[in-house]
């Protein structure tokens, strides 16, 4: 009878403490998905940082007492790749599908007239409309609903502790090098449409290195994790 009573009291305080780790998680998350998506929209960048930073906070807070959360680094490289994921998603869709919006052609017109002309020079003159410049069209349709729209899922898998997640995160990962490769090549060589005139000639071309940058910080650290914490 003793020994089925410490037994009952242990699976309930099991279970108590499962509960309450989803509730610190979930707490944590909110903050983080709330700061992520409002980064996710760039102009508003700046406000979002401040959330994310508070998530991140509660679940270190939530880690160090004794809660079972997610890994700290799991939660950076998931969001981070999330975040990387929408930038791109948001501005390629308005030039893909939006490009004759007042939001369209006063953000993209004016990052190309900073940044990047491709965005400025004959921009809307193409019978698909949007940034005019070469190859970046191609880009735009391969990229835009194939490889940001896995890192996304896989990234909502990864950060669920799903081994597909982790597994779809490495591949996307790697599609993302073979991106940022062929981009930055175009890039270059039509430097004299990309960069022509533009107010931040080389910070544009920085920047562009910049936004595919997770990859390169994701695929040590997905090649290198124990795939025992990630459930099927």
């Amino acid at each position: 009878m003793s020994a089925t009573s410490m037994n009952m009291g242990s699976t309930h305080s099991l279970d108590e403490h499962e509960r309450l780790s989803r509730e610190a998680q979930w707490r944590a998350d909110k903050w983080l998905m709330s700061g992520t998506l409002i980064m996710g929209t760039a102009v508003l960048g700046i406000f979002g940082f401040p959330l994310f930073l508070r998530g991140l906070y509660l679940q270190i807070q939530a880690q160090k007492q004794g809660f079972s959360v997610r890994p700290v680094m799991v939660t950076l490289i998931g969001y981070l790749v999330a975040l990387d994921a929408a930038l791109n998603t948001l501005g390629w869709a308005l030039d893909l599908v939006a490009n004759h919006t007042l939001l369209a052609r006063v953000f993209l017109q004016a990052w190309g007239n900073m940044f990047d002309a491709g965005y400025f020079w004959h921009y809307n003159e193409l019978w698909i409309g949007g940034a005019s410049a070469p190859g970046e069209k191609a880009w735009v349709v391969a990229l835009l609903p194939l490889m940001f729209a896995m890192r996304i899922a896989a990234a909502i898998g990864f950060l669920q502790m799903k081994r597909w997640g982790q597994q779809w995160l490495i591949i996307t990962c790697w599609f993302g090098i073979i991106a940022w490769a062929g981009y930055i090549a175009n890039m270059t060589i039509f430097a004299d449409i990309r960069y022509s005139g533009v107010v931040f000639p080389v910070i544009g071309w920085w920047l562009y290195d910049i936004f595919y940058i997770t990859p390169f910080l994701a695929i040590p650290y997905l090649h290198t994790v124990n795939r025992e914490i990630f459930s099927d």
